[in-house]
């Protein structure tokens, strides 16, 4: 798969181009995260292999016991096809599996400036609800931010969808990088084309 397979993948590739170009100073990210979900993507392995090379991959394995097993194999995948591989919550899983990077829950913005002293080759991503949060995402440091749900989720904990306008209007106030989350398939991508995000971030759109 390469990034012109889909409207989803040609998108994400077209927001990460025109910020890095808008932004050479700024951190080199991927233009798409996949995140895992243990209930709804059990094997993230298979939606790893069909990734295109460049894209981002997030453990969320939510303190499963056999997530170092799932993250060894996932880490494997995503080193043999050039994917950027990031944990989520758990900075020592991180350091075990010599992830490229570490994503933080919004309740643990706070812990940036450590886990960047920790590592400081990390990519250091948060998720974000909020114009509070984005705030408080710049001031710690971090690469970039997570900000959903963007568009209707079939997340049981997504909130009401913010749309396309309102997410525009969080990307031009923020200080930082941001990915678009929350019911982004390939049919709702494209209309964050001109969103200014970074890139867009998906558990079942791939």
């Amino acid at each position: 798969m390469d990034w012109s397979s889909n409207p989803l993948l040609a998108t994400a590739h077209d927001l990460g181009c025109r910020w890095a170009e808008a932004n050479p100073g700024g951190p080199v990210l991927p233009p798409l995260l996949f995140l895992t979900d243990p209930e709804r993507t059990p094997r993230p392995w298979d939606q790893a292999e069909r990734l295109p090379r460049g894209a981002g991959v997030v453990l969320r394995w939510f303190g499963r016991t056999d997530s170092l097993e799932v993250g060894q194999r996932l880490a494997a995948v995503c080193r043999a096809r050039g994917l950027v591989f990031l944990v989520g919550a758990d900075a020592g899983l991180a350091e075990a599996l010599a992830a490229d990077g570490l994503h933080l829950p919004e309740r643990d913005l706070a812990a940036a400036p450590q886990s960047r002293r920790r590592c400081p080759t990390w990519i250091i991503t948060a998720a974000a609800h909020s114009p509070e949060a984005l705030e408080a995402a710049s001031r710690a440091g971090l690469d970039a931010v997570l900000v959903s749900p963007v568009f209707a989720s079939a997340s049981p904990s997504a909130g009401a969808a913010l749309g396309a306008e309102t997410f525009q209007a969080w990307v031009e106030a923020a200080g930082i990088a941001v990915y678009a989350l929350g019911g982004i398939t390939a049919q709702t991508a494209p209309g964050l084309s001109a969103s200014g995000a970074c890139g867009l971030a998906t558990v079942g759109g791939v």
